[in-house]
């Protein structure tokens, strides 16, 4: 069954120009309410937000929705994704709601949902709720003194910060390492900085002044140009960037060269792997993780286990098959050893610990493999399924042929915006790049 109002992750558009609306997000209140309403006893949401103008609406309408059946509200502010997972659990809440759109421009937003246990919602869950805000919840609405009340949580970022800390061993020290922290002017602006500087590091803070609008414009993990030209002003030893959210995270070296998520995830595996520490055999990542990554892991006689792209679907393979390291090369990475869901801070933390112990350059130490090059371009369109075309069908499965066993393609639907994205891989570059732009041009046509 299709879904009407969620998609990949949570809910998520162009706010008041589409399906995000105040009337929606009081519906999703309502409907997400009642449908985790179990038990006679107080029940409670936790709802953090990133910092964009429009989470003032929002919050304000889903406070509406929860209250209107009867649960309290616990308002985080500004906090990261991760953040409200962990004290959706901490907190005991039933539900856990973050308002945000991650890397997306400022004039979108969205509105994700965490179980009890800190886990995005099913898809069964999903439905449910769906089915709910499309009844009349008039005569199921709380009266009198079971109307819930809302109040805010002024300790919850302290919170997370302990326990952002806490992932590490406690005679881990960045005492000596100069860290420039890119914020993306977004939910983790006060965070990260705290945590690097109360572990010892010099930090130097950019992407700190929220104004409502400026959330991942020219800074953050999806563009770290004014990172890398910090990182090499003030010769600092690596240079952290998250998104909007704090869900991702890249990383800069001293050099000025941008890390990504599939060194990174090799970086971990690696280290846990020599600790004891690793599960599963190796780590799960998507299929847009670099061809580097699998033979870099094979020849350690560690694993890759690839899925569809989505962090929640990373996460279901990591549970299914016992892995505690998963993500996707954008920088979503999973430790289930603390997180249950892509954690930036707690990833950087992770890294930032090897290479304090082994006494080597971010260059060097995370720079675990060669990449294979790969090429990954986006198709906008408007309408229909270019991707049924039998023509584009027929054009795919030559270009398979053409790269063989020495490359690949992955040509999807993006699941948060019109897009088609084609990627292609492989160790001829010249046939990669031909091969992609030859899909491109003719998705194009078709769209």
């Amino acid at each position: 069954m299709g879904r009407k109002y969620f998609g990949t992750d949570g809910i998520r558009g162009l706010v008041n120009g589409g399906k995000l609306t105040p009337e929606l997000a009081l519906k999703v209140g309502m409907a997400t309410g009642l449908s985790f309403k179990r038990g006679d006893y107080a029940h409670r949401v936790v709802i953090g937000k990133d910092t964009r103008r429009s989470g003032y609406m929002i919050e304000n309408a889903l406070t509406a929705g929860f209250t209107a059946v009867g649960m309290d509200v616990l308002l985080l502010g500004p906090m990261p994704t991760p953040a409200v997972a962990m004290l959706t659990r901490s907190m005991r809440a039933d539900i856990g709601v973050m308002i945000s759109a991650s890397h997306n421009p400022f004039a979108d937003n969205g509105i994700k949902l965490f179980r009890p246990d800190g886990y995005k919602l099913s898809d069964s869950s999903e439905l449910e709720i769906e089915k709910l805000m499309d009844q009349d919840l008039g005569p199921r609405l709380a009266r009198g003194q079971k109307i819930g009340r809302a109040r805010r949580v002024e300790e919850a970022r302290t919170r997370y910060v302990e326990y952002a800390k806490r992932t590490l061993h406690r005679d881990v020290d960045f005492t000596g390492l100069r860290v420039v922290i890119d914020c993306a002017n977004g939910a983790a602006y006060k965070t990260a900085p705290e945590v690097f500087w109360e572990l010892g590091a010099e930090v130097i803070s950019i992407g700190v002044s929220p104004d409502g609008y400026n959330i991942n414009e020219g800074c953050g993990s999806t563009e770290p140009a004014l990172l890398i030209e910090k990182v090499k002003e003030v010769r600092a030893d690596i240079g952290i960037a998250l998104d909007g959210d704090a869900d991702r995270v890249l990383i800069v070296d001293e050099l000025g060269n941008v890390v990504d998520g599939d060194q990174l995830m090799a970086v971990i595996a690696q280290s846990w792997h020599e600790a004891g520490t690793l599960q599963g055999g190796g780590l799960v990542a998507t299929v847009m993780s670099n061809l580097g990554l699998q033979r870099f892991l094979d020849n350690k006689g560690l694993s890759l286990e690839r899925t569809r792209v989505g962090d929640r679907y990373v996460l279901e393979a990591m549970r299914g098959k016992g892995f505690n390291v998963g993500g996707e090369q954008s920088g979503h990475i999973i430790l289930s050893d603390f997180t249950t869901t892509g954690d930036g801070l707690v990833a950087a933390l992770q890294v930032l610990a090897v290479v304090k112990a082994e006494g080597r350059a971010v260059s060097e130490v995370c720079h675990k493999f060669e990449p294979v090059p790969q090429l990954l371009q986006n198709v906008r369109f408007q309408r229909g399924k270019p991707l049924e075309d039998k023509h584009i069908k027929q054009l795919i499965a030559a270009s398979e042929a053409r790269l063989g066993e020495n490359g690949r393609l992955v040509i999807r639907e993006s699941g948060t915006e019109p897009l088609i994205r084609v990627m292609g891989e492989g160790d001829d570059a010249g046939l990669v790049n031909e091969v992609v732009s030859e899909i491109v041009t003719a998705i194009a046509q078709v769209a």
